[in-house]
């Protein structure tokens, strides 16, 4: 390193914020002191610190840059996985489409195939629906995974297909499967970037990394879709249809789950709550659980590094969809042949976190046109909660097992209190009508 204090005063011609999610080259960094350095250029992005290094991704002028400051860095790395050969064994995205399209025509009671819009390059990004009453938008908790936002960490893009067949094919004969299918509205998405996974890299067909695109409450970023990729404007408006209250959103890179807050260090309003829910996934999966790198196999996001314009906390934050990240592979693009054994590991853990959405309690007004807001307190603790507000006269809320007092107010002017009790189990009946 020439001097670290350059980092500071050299001008990057491409240091604009508005750049920030822009990926046109990448590289490996094995210096962690150049990292608080590093942080202050908003072109850059910072992913997967560990004790070995971190990967730094930027648009073009950052590997010139790097050397111009005398930073050492690697470009042939295990996340370049444009200069790696690939096992043909991986499926392609017609391929998939054709397979879930098998699937829904098999189980047409069970599974309805959705596309919620297109990518750049025109490829419809795909959303299974799994629920006994698939047609019908009925009153019940909604789940759901998203995976492969970033195109190059493609575990989960195959974890979840074997996850939708292993759900379709055991219902009826699997009492936890069959129970979850008739009391929850799941919905799975295996890629939110098929065109950054053909290409095989991290961004989508602009090269804009989409975990870097949503809109961020800490940037005092409103709820809109000014200046987003297709595939972020199209899981936003797919959100705001539905009221998801539990998610998940599969990476690779490392295998931990990762829970919010992801842009600043204060803790969520849920941390608690958000742990548990980690710790419950790790516990079912043998490398998460043993990690030796991080505790119970959790961590909290900005702990490990600060992320802006992330899917997790903007799920939270505009929508009370409690999402964690999960990262399921050290290595991003694994061997095919080693993914079933993934899918064996990550299995138990998977349906047990769509069966957590059941922690928890909701009502539904006879007016579904009212919106308001709902305050809830412990009763065990006597202490607030929060404020949430709701809206198409439907509120979910996943809690910590305990007793709660909802006070409700809708704009109407309509006040009601519910006392209500929150436990682990399958609830039929998870909404109270009003």
């Amino acid at each position: 390193m020439k001097n670290l204090i350059c980092l500071t005063l050299v001008s990057m011609a491409f240091s604009s914020a508005i750049f920030a999610k822009k990926i046109e080259e990448q590289v490996y960094i094995q210096d962690l002191n150049l990292l608080k350095y590093i942080k202050t250029q908003p072109a850059l992005t910072v992913d997967h610190i560990s004790e070995e290094g971190f990967e730094l991704y930027g648009p073009t002028g950052m590997k010139q840059w790097l050397v111009d400051v005398g930073a050492d860095f690697i470009e042939s790395s295990d996340f370049c996985l444009e200069t790696k050969n690939f096992d043909l064994g991986y499926p392609s995205f017609e391929e998939i489409e054709i397979k879930l399209k098998q699937l829904v025509a098999k189980y047409p009671k069970l599974a309805k195939l959705i596309s919620i819009g297109k990518s750049v390059e025109g490829r419809d990004l795909w959303v299974v629906k799994i629920s006994d009453n698939v047609e019908k938008d009925e009153t019940e908790p909604e789940f759901k995974y998203i995976s492969s936002m970033h195109g190059n960490e493609i575990t989960g893009r195959e974890l979840t297909q074997f996850l939708i067949e292993d759900l379709l094919q055991n219902y009826g004969s699997n009492p936890l499967i069959t129970d979850l299918i008739n009391n929850t509205e799941i919905f799975i998405m295996p890629s939110m970037n098929p065109d950054g996974s053909k290409k095989r890299r991290r961004s989508n067909a602009n090269r804009v990394d989409l975990n870097r695109d949503f809109p961020d409450w800490s940037r005092g970023d409103g709820n809109s879709f000014e200046n987003r990729e297709p595939e972020t404007i199209a899981l936003m408006k797919f959100q705001a249809k539905h009221n998801f209250s539990l998610s998940a959103n599969f990476h690779g890179g490392a295998v931990v789950v990762n829970y919010p807050w992801d842009n600043t260090h204060e803790r969520h309003p849920l941390d608690s709550l958000a742990q548990q829910i980690s710790l419950d996934y790790a516990d079912l999966n043998p490398e998460m659980r043993n990690s030796t790198r991080f505790t119970g196999g959790i961590t909290n996001g900005a702990d490990w590094y600060v992320l802006k314009g992330g899917m997790q906390d903007w799920s939270y934050y505009f929508y009370n969809d409690l999402q964690v990240t999960i990262e399921l592979s050290n290595t991003k693009w694994p061997s095919y042949s080693d993914i079933p054994k993934f899918y064996q590991n990550n299995r138990d853990a998977m349906i047990g976190l769509v069966k957590s959405i059941h922690q928890g309690n909701g009502f539904t007004f006879k007016d579904r046109s009212l919106i308001g807001k709902v305050t809830i307190y412990s009763l065990d603790t006597n202490r607030k909660i929060g404020t949430f507000a709701f809206t198409k006269g439907e509120f979910y809320k996943v809690l910590e097992v305990g007793k709660y007092r909802w006070d409700i107010q809708t704009e109407a002017g309509a006040n009601r209190t519910l006392d209500i009790e929150v436990n682990d189990s399958i609830n039929t009946q998870s909404f109270e009508f009003l």
